[in-house]
């Protein structure tokens, strides 16, 4: 108990230290923003706290499939650290701020091609946005876009290289998977499959999506500025994350089907030679 409520704490300061990171590492931010922010960082660790303290799942899936969610948590908290970063060294530039900074623009020129995601969320900006501003967004569009890259390779050597999730012994399908129904109906085998391919497609679909319903909207509602550091650093976040996210979990939840197949095959085969032995 002492080591799950210990796990459940440092789980829940970690996520809460994310949330906090770009108030507390940019300058001149708004106290009403950053109380804000501290609010959010506090609900957050209490909820993860609640979540991981809890002996049964509620809505985390592959808790007890490491490292599923340390890579995405990992790959989250990069992306957030080196925006951070990018942004911080307009004000108060040092040697590792700039050098993401260069490196960022290297990259992110390079990726904004026509109908490329990073050009889409330059697109997504009003046509009167200054020069600085689109630099801004594209070298941190760049960079964001790079980690999540990073996170679904090192994510797909777990998959095929390291035999993910099997490497850790048995993979409990309700504990893992606690929004699935596997007496919801039909083939699980055959659900699984069909919700792997559904994440993996949407998941290459929304950094072209996102930024194309955010322009179309603009002339509804008031478009999203990113004149403000923490909004572009959570917006252009959010953005490379979520595809990224839910990539993984469609590569996760095709493995998963896959151990199950794989599984019955060998609970048929074995059936099979029984009943052959009780013939002869």
């Amino acid at each position: 108990m002492i080591a799950r409520i210990s796990g459940a704490g440092a789980r829940g300061i970690l996520v809460a230290l994310l949330v906090a990171t770009p108030a507390l590492m940019l300058p001149d931010i708004i106290t009403d923003s950053s109380q804000i922010t501290m609010l959010v960082a506090l609900l957050a660790y209490f909820l993860t706290f609640v979540e991981y303290n809890s002996n049964y799942p509620s809505i985390v899936e592959f808790r007890d499939a490491p490292p599923f969610n340390r890579l995405r948590f990992a790959s989250l908290f990069a992306t957030v650290i080196v925006l951070t970063l990018i942004l911080q060294d307009k004000a108060h530039p040092s040697v590792t701020s700039s050098a993401l900074t260069s490196i960022g623009t290297i990259i992110g020129n390079a990726m904004d091609f026509p109908f490329s995601p990073v050009r889409m969320i330059v697109l997504m900006l009003p046509e009167n946005s200054s020069y600085e501003l689109v630099n801004s967004v594209r070298v941190s569009a760049g960079m964001a876009y790079l980690i999540s890259l990073m996170s679904m390779a090192a994510f797909l050597v777990l998959v095929r290289i390291m035999n993910w999730p099997a490497r850790k012994g048995a993979f409990n399908v309700w504990v893992n998977l606690p929004l699935f129904d596997p007496t919801a109906g039909g083939d699980v085998i055959h659900r699984l499959h069909r919700d792997a391919r559904i994440n993996i497609v949407l998941g290459f679909l929304l950094p072209f999506l996102i930024p194309a319903v955010v322009k179309a909207a603009a002339d509804l509602i008031d478009p999203i500025t990113l004149q403000n550091p923490q909004t572009q650093i959570w917006t252009v976040a959010a953005w490379a994350f979520l595809p990224a996210s839910i990539i993984m979990r469609g590569i996760a939840m095709g493995k998963i089907a896959d151990m199950i197949e794989q599984k019955r095959r060998r609970a048929y085969a074995a059936e099979a030679d029984e009943k052959g032995m009780q013939l002869a």
